[in-house]
């Protein structure tokens, strides 16, 4: 119909009372590869594939069998309509299925005129539809059979769904939010690592990935999502860091050489200290010949090493260029404004300090470690060493090399790089074979040094994006999304701020000459509410990473010292569209495992689904790894998620739908203990946090009791088990006398009013007497362990 045409155009308001769409898979709608047969008005977009449309069709000339002519002429339409909502792209709402908690309908939701039509019509063939008992007993019942069929949502049931400009506008773009960010999620796929700082692929088919922490451990994970319990590398001994928040020394960089199959080798960027000195050192490893997941310690070849005058502004970016050679990145040397020489080291090409730096990784002829590319745009310059490529670099924090359009290969091999600022201005630049960075005459588009700014001679190569320091202070460079699970981010250059903790992108213009900036944020109200999607992420973004498919991921920690395991590694999804099954499958090389392997465990886990509860259209995979001895009790994803209007009765579900009462718990941290973290609650389908710098044992001992513990052992104030920043502070000033069954019942202020601040966000831990250990939380947030 007419109708049908809505849902090819895209939506583009923030609803927030409004469900997200999503599929009876829990799954963001696609675009078929093909168009449907069945339900060919679903063929632009929606939730069935080829085969699902095949299965419906079948199923639907199964039950026209069970029809004369005449009950196929008077019923035949409804049956179609009713077996192909499954397809539609809200019909996780039309189906009730949007939260695993609640049980999915057997049949969708009816506008009342259409329900009316269909019982005076075609009530008989109910029983075609559904072998539910209760819900036979309703086909004599015209008012009872269609109040259980309204979903009280008068958008949403069916045909209305079909005609609403609110729905069809902008279905299957990424969703703006209410002040024009686009609004994304996320899914946690590493935690409890201590500053990571790079994640990398080997490019080898295996689709492993290696997360390198300041310390100077390297991780390997599985495409399984498992970790190698052994680490790939271990040099702590002789990696310069300390547990000090924001040290900027450390294990800075990690790079696999393109032909890594072939060569078996890799590079490390880290901070030594040589006598009275402190250095940045490049080193090549190279895998062992008996395990392909442990580097071998003693072959490391030393190629580089640079003097740093200070301790900050250490660079630490490796990376491989389309053309084979490795580029490294340096800090300026530290301390503000450059001050070293007349000119800074950023504009001193004698120096290395500043620079991005080219070279060829093969021994030279001479027994030099590497070699000098002879296309180096300063080789013939009397003075400038050899390996700059470019220069005028302040602090050049995480670059990353386009691996270009899929279909048409436009934009590959070109470098981004964010270069953090001095005191007003981020910056982020592409790398320009001999190009200037302008540092530190300019920061972003800004004269830093009047002199020499004003200098004739500088010819600076300015950024395609700057921001103030009301955005961020501390820019972190990311990617070209080149994925395929999210066509709609495709071509966005995604990137971020440590100390804001904002994602952000920039979408290329017509010629490269100019870049759109559109700041990410996280999905509200249902746009997350899909299993194992998150709406929030720990605040200082630290990297950005591509796995060997190109899907995009962030790396981030609740605590910024290297002693602390608050990382996390997050995979950024958009929840409007994703790609066709099957289109995005992986086939890794298998590797061989020696040693134990971790299994990835989220730090907050899903809701599970009780058999009941399962979709009837896609029942789930059965599990292939073993569950845990203590598994967590379960808990709804954080954030809010608005309630649902209108009746909830169901046709065809047994049970009660399980849903969580106000006031209840749960403890959030980034650590593995149990029984300990910050103290969340929820108040009207809405989780957030406590905050009250005057929280007690008697009211931790409330918490405890509801989350099933003996006691309190301890209470956590000023935010020591971390901040719930993206939650809203939802209770201040409790007091209870430690009787209550939930916090709720103690004397609070009014949900949601407070006079504090996310920095007093409080935490708890429980136990079951005086013999359980406090190692995880007597030592605050420095002193938490794996």
């Amino acid at each position: 119909s007419p109708a049908l045409g809505a849902l090819l155009l895209v939506l583009s308001q923030d609803f927030l009372v409004l469900p997200h769409p999503q599929c009876l898979d829990y799954k963001p709608p696609f675009q078929p590869p093909q168009p449907l047969a069945f339900c060919p008005e679903y063929s632009a977009f929606g939730c069935c594939d080829g085969q699902r449309d095949a299965q419906l069709g079948a199923r639907f000339q199964a039950l026209a069998t069970f029809l004369d002519p005449a009950g196929l002429r008077s019923c035949g339409s409804f049956l179609h309509d009713l077996l192909c909502q499954e397809c539609s792209p809200y019909a996780a709402h039309l189906y009730d299925a949007e939260a695993t908690s609640s049980p999915v309908r057997t049949l969708p939701g009816l506008c009342p005129e259409y329900c009316t039509a269909f019982w005076l019509r075609c009530r008989s063939v109910l029983s075609l539809l559904t072998e539910d008992p209760a819900s036979l007993e309703l086909e004599g019942d015209h008012a009872r059979f269609c109040a259980t069929l309204e979903l009280g949502d008068a958008t949403y049931c069916y045909p209305a769904v079909l005609g609403s400009a609110e729905l069809s506008h902008g279905l299957g773009q990424v969703r703006e939010g209410a002040h024009g960010c686009l609004q994304v999620c996320l899914q946690e796929v590493a935690n409890g690592l201590r500053n990571p700082v790079a994640m990398v692929h080997a490019g080898d088919g295996s689709h492993r990935f290696f997360v390198a922490e300041q310390l100077g451990c390297i991780w390997v994970f599985l495409a399984n999502g498992s970790r190698a319990a052994r680490p790939f590398l271990d040099l702590r001994p002789a990696v310069l860091t300390s547990p000090w928040a924001g040290d900027e020394r450390g294990f800075l960089g990690l790079a696999f050489h393109p032909r890594f199959r072939a060569t078996g080798t890799f590079y490390v960027y880290y901070s030594i200290r040589a006598g009275t000195q402190e250095r940045i050192r490049i080193s090549q490893f190279c895998v062992s010949a008996q395990d392909p997941n442990v580097a071998d310690p003693r072959s490391e070849r030393i190629l580089l090493e640079v003097t740093e005058p200070a301790s900050n502004h250490n660079g630490g970016q490796l990376l491989f260029g389309a053309d084979g050679l490795l580029y490294i990145f340096t800090g300026d040397g530290g301390r503000a404004g450059d001050p070293f020489g007349a000119f800074g080291n950023a504009q001193n090409k004698s120096s290395l300090l500043g620079k991005v730096l080219r070279i060829d990784v093969e021994p030279g002829a001479d027994g030099t470690p590497y070699r000098i590319p002879p296309d180096n745009p300063f080789v013939e310059e009397l003075g400038a060493r050899p390996e700059v490529y470019a220069y005028g670099v302040r602090n050049m924090w995480r670059c990353s090399v386009d691996r270009g359009d899929p279909a048409s290969g436009a934009g590959r091999g070109r470098i981004f790089c964010g270069d953090v600022g001095q005191n007003k201005y981020e910056e982020v630049d592409l790398i320009e074979p001999g190009g200037n960075y302008g540092w530190r005459a300019k920061e972003g588009f800004a004269c830093y040094d009047q002199a020499l700014c004003a200098n004739a001679s500088l010819d600076d190569v300015p950024p395609i994006f700057a921001y103030s320091h009301r955005l961020g202070r501390s820019v972190t460079g990311g990617y070209v999304y080149r994925g395929c699970h999210s066509p709609n981010l495709h071509g966005l250059y995604i990137f971020g701020d440590f100390m804001s903790g904002r994602l952000m992108s920039l979408q290329e213009g017509p010629g490269s000459e100019h870049w759109h900036y559109k700041e990410l944020c996280m999905g509200v109200g249902q746009t997350c509410a899909f299993p194992s999607l998150l709406n929030h992420h720990v605040p200082y973004i630290i990297s950005f990473a591509e796995d060997e498919a190109g899907e995009l991921y962030f790396l981030s920690t609740a605590t910024p010292s290297a002693a602390v395991p608050a990382g996390i590694v997050y995979r950024i999804v958009d929840p409007s569209r994703r790609a066709s099954p099957g289109q995005c499958e992986i086939n890794p090389v298998p590797v061989p495992i020696t040693g134990k392997l971790i299994h990835f465990r989220p730090t907050q886990s899903d809701t599970p689904l009780p058999p009941s509860m399962q979709p009837h259209s896609t029942p789930l995979p059965p599990r292939t790894l073993p569950a845990p001895a203590n598994p967590p009790s379960p808990i709804p994803e954080a954030g809010p998620r608005p309630r649902k209007t209108g009746p909830r009765r169901r046709l065809g579900t047994n049970g009660a739908p399980w849903q969580l009462r106000p006031g209840a718990v749960r403890l959030v941290h980034r650590g593995t203990g149990r029984g300990w973290g910050r103290l969340e609650i929820l108040v009207g389908d809405q989780w957030g946090t406590v905050c009250d710098d005057h929280f007690d044992e008697r009211a931790a001992a409330v918490v405890c009791r509801q989350l099933g513990y003996r006691r309190a052992l301890r209470v956590a104030r000023q935010a020591e088990f971390g901040q719930g920043a993206t939650l809203p502070i939802l209770l201040d000033d409790v007091r209870c006398q430690g009787s209550e069954r939930s916090l709720l019942e103690c004397h609070t202020s009014p949900p949601g009013q407070h006079n504090c601040a996310h920095s007093e966000d409080v935490g708890v831990v429980c136990g079951h007497g005086p013999g359980d250990r406090l190692e995880r939380g007597t030592q605050g947030a420095g002193g938490h362990g794996l």
